[in-house]
């Protein structure tokens, strides 16, 4: 059984999320799973997986292009199991709270179990010009605010799900 876990992150902060992910599905479903961590941009074929945890950074409301372009990808491929993640809100509390714009249409067009909102990173001396400027407008702080216990729970849920839906199991 084979599980890609796979991400859009313009300066590393879902790819963290999409890393530690992967490990919580590692450490609790069978050594015989398979679990790939690759950036969406970067996956090949998307055939031999028996599911897909695809997640993306939040920018302006929007997921990156390469996680848009992948979850084109797998709905075009289905049926396998998918589930969605977003990582983007910042500030204490996370702003904006409210569900990317595409993701309802990706969630139905890949069939996916479910999509979870993670609270992003800010860190502006990885920012662009035109981020910075955002960001400033926005009166944002800079900080770590991704709550690794959420993260963590939705990890663990995740490969009690594939294991109910029979990964892992001869």
């Amino acid at each position: 059984m084979r599980i890609l876990v796979s991400a859009a992150s313009r300066h590393g902060s879902t790819a963290e999320v999409a890393t530690r992910l992967a490990e919580l599905l590692r450490a609790g479903l069978p050594g015989a799973v398979v679990v790939d961590v690759i950036p969406a941009g970067d996956v090949g074929e998307t055939a031999s997986y028996d599911a897909v945890i695809l997640g993306s950074a939040v920018y302006l409301g929007r997921w990156l292009e390469d996680a848009r372009k992948l979850a084109r990808r797998i709905a075009a491929d289905p049926p396998r199991l998918v589930w969605l993640f977003s990582v983007g809100p910042i500030g204490d509390p996370p702003k904006p709270n409210e569900e990317p714009a595409e993701v309802g249409e990706i969630v139905r067009s890949t069939h996916a179990r479910g999509h979870r909102l993670f609270a992003g990173r800010l860190d502006r001396h990885r920012l662009g010009f035109g981020e910075k400027a955002v960001v400033m407008a926005l009166r944002v702080a800079d900080g770590d605010f991704r709550d690794y216990a959420v993260i963590d729970t939705w990890g663990t849920q995740l490969a009690a799900d594939l294991s109910r839906a029979g990964i892992g199991k001869p």
